[in-house]
């Protein structure tokens, strides 16, 4: 299934009850200037939609970014914000293809059925000719049931065994940080990458804001010598843009996707890591 839809679909499915809009958008690690994407939500957004503040909602047990919540944590916070189990449920970000995917793949991996994701985000609405709004929105709470879909997420032990097993393990960092040239943005961690990893920069998956169309993201994934036949695991600096892979992978219909929610920033501080360089 292509889970991304265009602005015109979603303007038709607006004011249905049962479909709720998510503003998902996260700033990049390290952006400057630094940029607060939820004043900019505030400022500007779809009509009804509200913001899904990814590092609000994932795990703060933790010291790695990003990671999975509990299902009862994700469940108590969805159904604050008023998504419900069945409902149609659209991300959009307010520029470009970074975090929007993410929140697909928690949505997704945590049960939901119907989770879409609108292709250019927030300014292909705008350059549709589509309103936008700066109200403050508060949907009534619904009921979310998160269930983890667990074989959609691989740990620190599973990936060891996958790069002994010579699995596809794609990386959608930077090819300077794959190599090791460039350094992480997280202070304390070393660049490089795992032994057999496959680098796919994640942003040579999209093309003016939006994802490439299916035909050039087969084109890509032939390029990088991908099976999508065999399963897949994707990664990245915090599990964000490993995120947009598995979009991607869904795209071109790979049926065994999973994703290392740990990703480097566990991977590169773990005491057995092998970090390859320069290849």
């Amino acid at each position: 299934m292509n889970p991304l839809v265009n602005p015109l679909w979603l303007k038709e499915r607006l004011d249905d009850p049962n479909t709720i809009v998510l503003d998902a958008s996260l700033a990049p690690p390290g952006a400057k200037p630094p940029v607060d994407t939820r004043a900019r939500y505030l400022a500007n957004h779809i009509p009804g939609a509200v913001f899904f503040d990814t590092d609000e909602l994932s795990d703060h047990a933790t010291s790695l970014p990003h990671m999975l919540p509990a299902s009862e944590a994700f469940a108590r916070s969805l159904s604050a914000l008023g998504v419900g189990d069945q409902m149609t449920i659209v991300i959009y970000e307010q520029e470009g293809v970074f975090s929007a995917p993410r929140a697909w793949w928690m949505l997704r991996t945590f049960g939901a059925q119907h989770v879409y994701i609108l292709d250019g985000g927030l300014r292909e609405w705008i350059e549709a000719g589509l309103p936008v709004d700066s109200d403050r929105v508060q949907h009534a709470p619904a009921t979310f049931a998160a269930t983890l879909t667990h074989n959609a997420v691989k740990k620190i032990a599973d990936i060891q065994q996958m790069i002994a097993e010579h699995a596809q393990i794609l990386d959608a960092r930077s090819a300077g940080r794959f190599t090791g040239i460039s350094p992480e943005p997280r202070s304390g961690i070393d660049s490089g990458h795992m032994p057999g990893a496959i680098n796919v920069p994640f942003t040579e998956l999209a093309e003016e804001g939006r994802m490439k169309p299916a035909e050039k993201l087969r084109e890509l994934f032939l390029a990088k010598e991908v099976d999508i036949r065999r399963p897949i695991t994707t990664t990245c600096g915090s599990g964000v843009t490993a995120a947009v892979i598995a979009l991607g992978l869904e795209i071109v219909g790979a049926k065994d996707i999973s994703l290392y929610d740990g990703s480097w920033a566990e991977y590169a501080q773990h005491p057995d890591a092998v970090i390859e360089k320069n290849s």
